[in-house]
């Protein structure tokens, strides 16, 4: 076998270009990826609905400070509690909640504006859009309004590795993609949805918040990616591995992947539940389903991803 060769930043910044769908879709185009989910697509999906099982892939939200949250923490406060009402008659209660989802803990879906590239993002919109003023102008959330419906396939990296959790900074190859592909034999094809199991939030739950860093995979990825034709990537860290050893584009997945292909991420996802079904079943492919909020003009959402067998 020939040693791995590990791209260099200049070979990663280049990949802006080489790998980008600028235009791809029309010079107006703010769908990136989502465009290779066809109805065709959708309807393989469906198909893959046997048994009727429906689970979650996102994390539990927890008002909590802890070392992974890197913002403002979740907010949650009771409007109109139930131990005000009088015993008798009608009553109510309801809530109000506060979420900067961006970051480590909470499951979202970033779109196409979150990240950017010498004062661009996807298919050549300025930065600007994005102002204090009128908020995120194009590539918004909103661009997602119909969700998400495709086939998407787990991989259990930890698996493939022999561990129970990855640890921060450790990277996943191509090679780790294939192997776990053949393990579990499934192919990854166009308009997919790669679910990418690291144990992070397993190992979280079970020894606490990580002071830095957290798996993902490595920059040589990306390649592979735009020829599989991936039109969404979750994992249950966020996509790049920290640190990631490419100090210019600081988190390539993100960067190369959002800016240049148009990729649409599921960051801080939980695939504890639903390795447990694949497993049980044999069966890692199965109908997934994301649907976003439709918050005017914003940067992503927080969302449920879910799993249908």
């Amino acid at each position: 076998m020939a040693p791995r060769q590990v791209p260099t930043e200049e070979q990663v910044i280049g990949w802006m270009d080489t790998l980008s769908n600028w235009g791809r879709w029309g010079d107006d185009d703010q769908l990136g990826t989502l465009n290779l989910i066809t109805d065709k697509k959708r309807a393989q999906a469906g198909a893959l609905v046997k048994e009727g099982i429906s689970v979650t892939c996102s994390r539990l939200i927890v008002p909590e400070i802890a070392a992974d949250v890197t913002s403002i923490p979740p907010l949650h406060y009771i409007v109109r509690a139930g131990d005000t009402v009088p015993e008798e008659g009608a009553g109510g209660t309801s809530d109000f909640i506060g979420l900067s989802f961006h970051g480590l803990t909470i499951t979202h879906l970033d779109s196409l504006c979150h990240q950017l590239w010498n004062g661009k993002m996807y298919n050549g919109r300025p930065a600007s859009d994005v102002n204090s003023e009128t908020k995120a102008t194009s590539m918004d959330i909103d661009k997602a309004q119909n969700g998400v419906v495709t086939r998407g396939v787990l991989l259990d990296i930890t698996a493939v590795k022999g561990k129970e959790w990855l640890e921060a900074g450790e990277t996943v190859s191509i090679d780790d993609l294939e192997a776990a592909e053949k393990a579990q034999g499934v192919r990854l094809e166009e308009g997919d949805a790669l679910c990418l199991r690291l144990g992070w939030y397993k190992r979280r739950n079970e020894l606490g918040a990580p002071a830095s860093g957290r798996p993902g995979l490595h920059a040589e990825t990306l390649p592979w990616l735009y020829e599989r034709g991936i039109s969404i990537l979750a994992a249950d860290a966020s996509q790049d591995a920290e640190p990631s050893g490419y100090p210019v584009i600081g988190l390539p997945i993100h960067r190369v992947g959002i800016v240049a292909m148009g990729l649409w991420l599921i960051d801080a996802a939980n695939f504890e539940e639903v390795v447990k079904v694949c497993q049980r079943l044999n069966r890692w492919e199965f109908m997934f389903n994301v649907a976003p909020l439709r918050f005017k003009n914003a940067t992503g959402s927080p969302v449920n991803p879910l799993a249908i067998f």
